[in-house]
């Protein structure tokens, strides 16, 4: 169906077109409608056609190495998807569905170049809009990258705390009980040796005293090794939450899915017993 120049001025896509380009162009696309989860394209379909969603909404997915389904995007009204294929001229790398009744518009290459060809800077305001949405498309894929909560962490930590991790990791390991026993031994040995003329004699209240100190600084110091693992440990389970999450979502998809296969199987059931009793 031929498309109206009224619609491509509420598409932000063409929002920059003047009327004569607007109307060049309208006389090329065409208009699509496509019922609740029908296909609009699939991974390896000819990339020869994009679209942009006039009204409704699409869902735009593909499968990863573990063949899970990844939802890239779910262009709305106003938005397009399939433009790098199109322009490109390679197949389709994700698969496209309408999730509910959509209008789409269709623009081919040949009709970007029929534009081109009689409205040349207009070309310009096409890649206007298509910088803006892929500078838009590459903050979601930042801001929905995998985190590593060790990169975070060292990220944001101090000196200090650099200290504090460095002392709790050395006093807690056998090289710090060997050499402090051996130094102890020597001490009291030495002490005990010079008899009268020892600077520390038994007793040893000069050995409590620097005992007393260094437990005194080591254990707050120990405490702060312990609450930067205990935030390490919180931001894993934040992490894990978040995976957890979208795992569950992938999940109730695939019971969505597996739910409605089952009704088209009773469907065509139906049918089968209709034309078995007709016959």
């Amino acid at each position: 169906m031929a498309c109206k120049p009224e619609v491509l001025r509420n598409i932000p896509l063409f929002s920059l077109l003047d009327d004569e380009e607007t109307a060049v162009l309208a006389s090329q696309v065409e208009v699509k409608t496509f019922a609740p989860r029908e296909r609009i394209y699939k991974v390896g379909d000819p990339g020869s056609a994009a679209y942009v969603v006039v009204s409704g909404k699409v869902s735009v997915f593909t499968v990863d190495e573990d063949h899970q389904e990844v939802v890239v995007d779910e262009p709305g009204s106003g938005e397009f998807f399939g433009f790098a294929s199109m322009l490109e001229e390679t197949p389709h790398q994700t698969d496209a569905n309408a999730i509910e009744e959509s209008v789409c518009l269709e623009v081919s290459r040949d009709d970007i170049a029929v534009l081109l060809s009689r409205k040349p800077m207009a070309g310009m305001d096409l890649l206007t809009t298509l910088g803006r949405q892929l500078h838009s498309a590459q903050g979601l894929v930042r801001g929905r990258a995998n985190r590593n909560s060790n990169d975070l962490i060292e990220k944001e930590e101090t000196a200090g705390e650099k200290i504090a991790d460095h002392v709790a990791r050395f006093g807690g390991s056998w090289t710090f009980i060997i050499t402090f026993a051996v130094l102890l031994t020597c001490y009291t040995a030495v002490n005990v040796l010079l008899d009268k003329r020892s600077w520390d004699p038994y007793p040893f209240i000069l050995l409590n005293l620097f005992l007393s100190m260094l437990a005194a600084v080591q254990a707050p110091v120990i405490m702060m090794s312990q609450n930067r693992q205990d935030t390490r440990d919180r931001l894993r389970a934040d992490l894990d939450f978040d995976v957890n999450r979208r795992a569950e979502s992938e999940i109730q998809g695939v019971s969505r899915k597996m739910s409605m296969l089952d009704q088209k199987m009773d469907d065509i059931a139906d049918l089968l017993r209709k034309k078995r009793f007709e016959n």
